[in-house]
């Protein structure tokens, strides 16, 4: 296993490189001094206190690169990364809205099918929104709702050290043409299984099995295990070998990935057999791939042979820092 190949391609990836301005944009935006602001920065999703229960808010933008190469993904993706990020932090999605700029019709025809499938699919409704029907440029944006007790919100910067690191990813899907660092694992599956996966991180969180999670996004599996380190302000140790993946892949291109269902979980030892045994009865593989440890080195090894894939002493994903 090439570990310098893999460091290199992973620090280096646009899916993480391009987080970095993230710590600039939000140190114009406070939300210090609002006490119903329980988190916000370095989150899937802001967790608004509202009573007993927490109002979960997230919102992505799908980059301009997908829309010219293939629309309907872009309007579906729209909709599937914003439902994700509500799953990850243990929450209920509840209804989205959306703002489509539109240059040319029938590309915006596209991206609606794909959106209007994914509404279907994982039973979300678009209840609104805001339309741009003469712009230089075609883009989709979209904003979510969720709702999570406030005691079962399932928080990115509250990983402890000594815990164990699960990943969890559904090995049963296929990369579309054109679209190599996609994997999809949802839109040709049967919908009540998909919904049934998605609500798994909502049992997680009534039963406080993990310290924390995130689903695997766009900067992949490492990535995204590297923005809850960092937000934590923790460290970790993880073994390349232990993360699952399918048969006929290359590793370094599953690494990067986008994952259509894929969850990096922080938890006590005596939780991650739970965890697994959960995501099992939807069809979806995980293991304990390392720990986490003091100090803010995030180590990959593969044997005896091990690098530091971040340090964030010197490094930054998306340099949100908050220790739990």
């Amino acid at each position: 296993m090439d570990i310098d190949g893999i460091v290199g391609t992973v620090r280096n990836f646009p899916g993480i490189t391009r987080k970095h301005p993230i710590q600039e944009v939000v140190g114009y935006l406070p939300t210090a001094d609002f006490s119903n602001v329980l988190a916000s920065a370095g989150e899937d999703a802001a967790v608004i206190k509202n009573g007993d229960e927490c109002i979960l808010f997230a919102a992505d933008g799908i980059m301009e690169s997908l829309m010219k190469t293939n629309p309907y993904y872009a309007g579906y993706f729209a909709v599937l990364v914003n439902v994700n990020d509500i799953a990850a932090m243990g929450g209920m999605p509840l209804a989205m809205v959306d703002i489509v700029s539109i240059k040319d019709n029938r590309i915006c025809t596209q991206v609606l099918k794909g959106m209007e499938r994914a509404v279907r699919k994982f039973r979300v409704p678009i209840v609104g929104g805001h339309t741009h029907p003469d712009c230089a440029y075609n883009a989709i944006d979209v904003s979510i709702i969720g709702t999570a007790p406030c005691d079962e919100v399932i928080y990115s910067h509250t990983a402890k050290v000594g815990d164990d690191i699960v990943f969890v990813m559904d090995l049963d899907g296929f990369y579309p043409p054109e679209l190599p660092l996609a994997w999809d694992t949802t839109s040709t599956k049967d919908d009540d299984l998909v919904r049934r996966q998605i609500l798994v991180m909502r049992q997680i969180g009534k039963e406080k099995l993990a310290t924390a999670a995130k689903d695997m996004s766009n900067p992949g599996s490492l990535g995204t295990l590297g923005m809850l380190l960092e937000t934590s302000g923790k460290g970790a140790r993880v073994d390349l070998a232990r993360i699952p993946r399918p048969s006929g892949i290359d590793f370094t291109q599953w690494l990067i990935s986008y994952q259509g269902c894929g969850f990096a979980i922080t938890c006590s030892p005596t939780s991650s057999a739970r965890i697994l045994e959960l995501f099992s009865e939807v069809a979806m593989d995980g293991a304990v791939v390392g720990s986490v440890e003091k100090g803010r080195k995030f180590i990959v090894h593969h044997g005896d042979d091990e690098r530091v894939l971040f340090d964030f002493e010197k490094d930054k994903i998306t340099g949100c820092i908050r220790k739990g």
